[in-house]
This record gives C-alpha cells, sequence and structure tokens, in this order.
C-alpha cells in the first residue's frame, strides 16, 4: 500500500488517502493516516470485504503511523462497526475480561460504550488499561454520533514524548525505565456512572464475592484492603512505564497523565494514585512537563458520525474532550497482551 494511493484488489469499494486539519508528520509517517472511502454506493458487506483483502496493509499502516482513521465508510451503526472491524481478522478482548475501571456498557460482544462518564468529565491521556497487568495491543473508535459541541478524542504519539521527555528530563525516564510504575485506585461496591473510574470490583474482577475476589487479586499480584463502605482499594504490581512497540521504538506506555490528573472522585485522591515500582514519589516536574508535552503534540479526532479508526495502543494514547449534547462513542479491544515488570536494583 503506497501513501497515495490505499491498495483495492478486487473490492467493489474504492479508497484514497486523505488528509484532514492539524494532522501531523513523524519522520515520513502521518498521524493520524487517513483512508477515505471514495465509493458513495457501498454496502456494508463490500466495505468489510475490503477491510479484509487489505487487512495485511492496513494493519502495517497502524504499526507504522500509530493510527488510521476511516472516513466515509458505510458505517451507521454498533452492529456495522463490529463487522468491519472484525473483517481485520484480530482476537477480541471482550471488555468483561479486562480490569479497566471505566463503566462501559457493551452494545455487541464486541463494542462498547466508550465511556459512560458525565459529559463535563475530561478523560486525560493514557493508553488503554496500561495501569493492568492485562491490555489490548489495538483499539477501535467508531462515531455513532458526534456531539454538538466538543467531544473530540485527542490522540498523541508516545513515542515521540518518550523522546521530547528524554531530552528534558533523563533522570526521570531512567527512573521510569528501571522503577516502573504503580497504580491504586479504590472500586465502589457497585457501579457509580458519575465517575471516569467507577466501575465496581465485581465488574473489574469479574466475581461475585469478597473471597473470590480476593483470589483473583492474588493471582495478579495485587494487594488490597476491604473499605468500610464496601468499597476496595487495589495496588498493583509494578507494572512498566516504557514500552517498546511492534516497530522497535520505546514508548511512554502507561497512565500516568490519567491518574495523575484524572483518578479523583469521592474515593480515589490522585496524589495517592500512583509511584514508582520501588514507592517512591514522581518527579512533579516531570510529570508537570509530560502533561504539557502531551497537549502540545496531542491531535483532535474531531468525530464525524461513521468515523472508524483503528490504533496501535503501545504507540498512540487517547483521552476524551469534555462536550455538550449527545455523544456516542463506541470502542472495541483486540489482542490482549499481558505485561510484567521487575524493579531494577539502584546502579
Amino acid at each position: 500500500m503506497d501513501q497515495q494511493l490505499v491498495m483495492n484488489g478486487s473490492s467493489a469499494v474504492k479508497t484514497s488517502v486523505a488528509s484532514v486539519a492539524g494532522q501531523q508528520t513523524y519522520e515520513g509517517s502521518q498521524f493520524p493516516y487517513v483512508v477515505q472511502c471514495e465509493t458513495t454506493s457501498g454496502t456494508l458487506a463490500e466495505a468489510a470485504g475490503w477491510a479484509r483483502e487489505n487487512r495485511a496493509e492496513l494493519l502495517e499502516q497502524v504499526v507504522q503511523h500509530g493510527a488510521v482513521l476511516f472516513r466515509d465508510f458505510p458505517l451507521k451503526t454498533a452492529e456495522d462497526f463490529d463487522a468491519f472491524i472484525a473483517a481485520f481478522g484480530l482476537p477480541n478482548f471482550p471488555y468483561k475480561k479486562s480490569l479497566s475501571n471505566a463503566v462501559r456498557v457493551n452494545r455487541t460482544e464486541r463494542v462498547f460504550s466508550a465511556n459512560e462518564a458525565p459529559p463535563n468529565v475530561q478523560i486525560f491521556f493514557h493508553h488503554e488499561m496500561a495501569q493492568t497487568p492485562i491490555y489490548p495491543a489495538r483499539i477501535a473508535f467508531f462515531c455513532e454520533i458526534a456531539s454538538e459541541e466538543g467531544g473530540a478524542t485527542p490522540i498523541c504519539r508516545s513515542d515521540v514524548l518518550y523522546d521530547r521527555l528524554a531530552e528534558e528530563f533523563p533522570q526521570f525516564i531512567r527512573d521510569c525505565e528501571t522503577k516502573g510504575l504503580q497504580y491504586t485506585n479504590v472500586m465502589p461496591d457497585s457501579n457509580d456512572a458519575s465517575s471516569g473510574m467507577g466501575r465496581s470490583w465485581k465488574s473489574t474482577l469479574d466475581v461475585e464475592t469478597r473471597e473470590a475476589a480476593e483470589d483473583r487479586l492474588r493471582a495478579l499480584n495485587y494487594s488490597w484492603e476491604w473499605l468500610p463502605d464496601g468499597c476496595l482499594k487495589a495496588t498493583t504490581p509494578p507494572l512498566p512505564a516504557v514500552m517498546t512497540t511492534d516497530s522497535g521504538r520505546p514508548a511512554f506506555f502507561n497512565q500516568l497523565i490519567a491518574a495523575y490528573c484524572g483518578w479523583k472522585d469521592s474515593r480515589n485522591d490522585p496524589s495517592e494514585a500512583i509511584r514508582h515500582g520501588d514507592g517512591t514519589k514522581l518527579d512533579k516536574a516531570a510529570v508537570d512537563r509530560a502533561i504539557e508535552l502531551a497537549e502540545e503534540l496531542a491531535f483532535d479526532l474531531a468525530w464525524q458520525p461513521g468515523d472508524a479508526v483503528l490504533i496501535d495502543n503501545t504507540i498512540a494514547m487517547h483521552a476524551r474532550r469534555t462536550f455538550k449534547g449527545t455523544r456516542k462513542v463506541l470502542a472495541s479491544l483486540m489482542e490482549a497482551r499481558t505485561q510484567s515488570f521487575e524493579v531494577q536494583a539502584d546502579r
């Protein structure tokens, strides 16, 4: 697949490489890479067939560019999105099997709401489930209904962010690479949709009893504490803060920004949410600069109904702007992977 015209093969769907306002370029890659459907009368079956036929080339583009935006394809519903994403042949990672702390509602076995938090709640930059031992290698989003105002999904190249941080705060990056990160959050006894991190411990751990929850946490090497109100305070084992991507580049792969800025509700205090894997506090100046740089590097995906985007979760982090009106953005996870980390002794 060259940079000017997407390979179409024998498919009835014809496409071209397009550009969008604010699109970024890094060493020859485009962020995001945009594929526009030129066939105005195409059907869902034809679009899925096109994705299936061009699967290998498209997945290569996801790794090279970090995100591929599909625009003007005949996608209207959650079921359409499901069929289109399934055509890429990547194994489904059901949300109910994840350890994410967000409340979400399944629309199909593969597709669920991106987040049920209220419109005035900002979701800060993060790599999907980087704060857990199990994360998706790929994540896809789909716009069913675009909001009247706001509601963009910002994305940011974390390999570029890593390079900038390594220049400005080399000791912080060394600490991230050698000490990793450890996350603490308090899960409610029942789902709290008013919070961006309101998923209950029963749903998060896929259990019904405290005994089963403790068994699951023990298997995951978490530590935990039951609180008087029935909430569960859990701390992860040390996890990586830096990931070597499939393209071979180091990336700032974590949930540091989201935890530091956004893990705040009636149960959670961001100042207690994150430490290095050895228990030491993070360099505040470096963290503040990481937040600033992520915003500087952000591309705001302003949704159009029918848009779908496939993201390499090891390269690009994402967020959510606040919005007004009805907004329905759906998500799908693919290719579950596991991660672990061993804190390195001081040298």
